[in-house]
């Protein structure tokens, strides 16, 4: 178990369990005990503290590609919210200690303070491998003595777990409260955040771009949104979040009241994938998702490509080769005008992307604040103020 002061290799034993049967026996990394979620790879050389602290991988397993996890350590300023996330953690090899001048602690202190049941010493490779070609399932860790107890006992557990299908998690991660984050030099505009998991950073950017952001909860309304500054908000944002956006129809709904009010918006990751429910699109979840810093995505409006930060296993099923009018709402009947995929997937074609050509309105299905890198996306912060400056132009003339 690592220390503050150094490190000790007697490990107790552990074993990684998937659903349907296989099993990765390896040592005790973090807290001891047993935990279950869903099984997901992350791809990213580094950034593994933002990952942890990413809302997003509520109830998920996370399997760490990188062989060496660990080595900068933990500290204080690089959380993207208030606490560890992820179910679980799959590591290769944990560093023996972390050698970065930020460090404060080492990296499984922080598991272990914060009852991150994790695993260490298997093969991560054949893992992933196996994920890639069976897709994302549910996985359980055990340890201790629970690392003893016959196979067929553990996949049992494993099997008994909810699936990431159907669940409705934004609520379980989002702030109970609103609260606000001042823009950095003079105000040029207010916007309403729906917090349905959202990072540390994403505020952060937008403050810095003369934004002052209201950070709503999950479950807030469109009277709530309209509550918002003096006048009511210059822009609506939805963040990323954990869960399935079929199961999240309340948020769906407060989104076609945004649509339908003509308030400029802007949404990421699972805000991308409500945009596009809104507008009528289907969502599917992929066979494994994406995870990681290093996908290649291209912005279909300039025809450059960036390397993008990723974590979705859901995706918005809107065609690529041509503009369609978005269907009208079911509930008033309201169009939502013509609608395009402004970015795609390099990798595998999947919507990264929608833009509005009849409202104020865009998503992508990255992350644009990527903390850890990579920055190829800031840009999308500039349209936003930019979608908000022409809707306060339009409403002057």
């Amino acid at each position: 178990m690592s220390t503050a002061a150094g490190f000790d290799l007697d490990r107790a034993p552990a074993v990684l369990v998937l659903e349907d049967g296989r099993t990765f026996r390896g040592d005790t990394y973090g807290a001891t005990g047993q935990t279950v979620g869903e099984a997901v790879f992350n791809t990213g050389m580094t950034g593994y503290q933002e990952t942890l602290t990413d809302p997003s991988y509520h109830r998920q397993v996370v399997v760490m590609t990188a062989p060496h996890v660990g080595n900068t350590g933990f500290n204080d300023e690089d959380n993207e919210s208030g606490r560890i996330w992820v179910a679980g953690y799959v590591v290769r090899d944990p560093a023996l200690r972390p050698s970065n001048w930020r460090s404060q602690r080492p990296l499984e202190d922080a598991l272990v303070e914060q009852g991150v049941v994790g695993i260490s010493g298997i093969d991560t490779r054949a893992l992933t491998r196996h994920l890639r070609e069976r897709g994302a399932m549910r996985v359980g860790i055990f340890s201790g003595e629970r690392a003893q107890l016959p196979v067929t006992e553990l996949v049992n557990a494993v099997q008994r777990a909810p699936l990431m299908k159907g669940a409705a998690l934004a609520a379980e991660v989002s702030t109970d409260e609103t609260y606000v984050v001042p823009a950095v030099g003079e105000r040029r505009f207010t916007v309403a955040a729906f917090d349905l998991g959202i990072k540390a950073m994403t505020p952060t950017l937008m403050a810095q771009q003369g934004i002052e952001v209201h950070v709503l909860p999950a479950t807030s309304t469109i009277e709530d949104i309209r509550a918002v500054g003096e006048h009511g908000p210059d822009g609506v944002f939805f963040s990323n979040g954990p869960g399935d956006p079929a199961a999240a129809d309340a948020e769906v709904a407060v989104l076609r009241e945004v649509l339908d009010a003509r308030i400029p918006f802007f949404g990421i990751c699972f805000g991308n994938q409500l945009l596009g429910r809104a507008l009528g699109f289907g969502t599917y979840k992929l066979k494994y998702g994406h995870r990681g810093i290093n996908q290649p995505v291209m912005d279909r409006t300039t025809g450059k490509v960036e390397v993008t930060a990723h974590n979705h296993g859901f995706a918005v099923d809107a065609p690529l080769d041509r503009e369609v009018a978005a269907p009208a709402d079911e509930n008033d009947g309201t169009a939502y005008g013509r609608v395009r995929v402004s970015h795609v997937c390099l990798n595998d074609d999947v919507v990264e992307g929608l833009e509005c050509l009849d409202l104020p309105a865009y998503s992508v299905q990255y992350h644009p604040e990527a903390a850890a890198g990579p920055h190829d996306a800031g840009y999308l912060f500039d349209r936003f103020v930019e979608l908000m400056s022409n809707n306060e132009k339009g409403n002057r003339s």
